[in-house]
């Protein structure tokens, strides 16, 4: 078991960060041949989540969309001016799991690995266990 942590210093208030590099890194250099990648953000504004990486169109749609579903003015009791971030980190989770096979991140062809952040911009920590 190896667990490591990946940095990332987002730009904007909103973004999601591809990140697949850094967790195939991890995972090639743990050793491990056949197991499971855990990803874990230990923070209540910014979450972790796999979906497409081809086109980037998809990144802007999925931020797009919880904008409008959680608008960042909305009417909320949390008042340090960013409840909108702590209920789209709540929807999109803190965790993922991935299969390592072989030796490698078990992804799909268009699969990537994104850190999501709603209250950028700032430096953020993501652990990667793999076991």
């Amino acid at each position: 078991m190896i667990t490591k942590e990946i940095e990332v210093k987002t730009s904007t208030r909103m973004e999601l960060v591809d990140i697949t590099p850094q967790v195939k890194r991890v995972v090639e250099e743990s050793g491990i041949s056949e197991g499971m990648c855990s990803l874990y953000v230990p923070h209540t504004t910014a979450a972790v989540t796999i979906n497409e990486n081809a086109d980037p169109s998809v990144k802007a749609d999925i931020i797009g969309m919880l904008s409008q579903l959680i608008p960042a003015g909305g009417k909320y009791h949390h008042l340090e001016g960013n409840a909108d971030a702590h209920v789209k980190a709540t929807l999109v989770g803190p965790s993922e799991i991935l299969l390592v096979n072989e030796g490698r991140l078990s992804l799909g062809t268009w699969q990537g690995v994104f850190f999501c952040e709603f209250d950028g911009p700032r430096r953020r920590r993501i652990l990667v266990r793999v076991y």
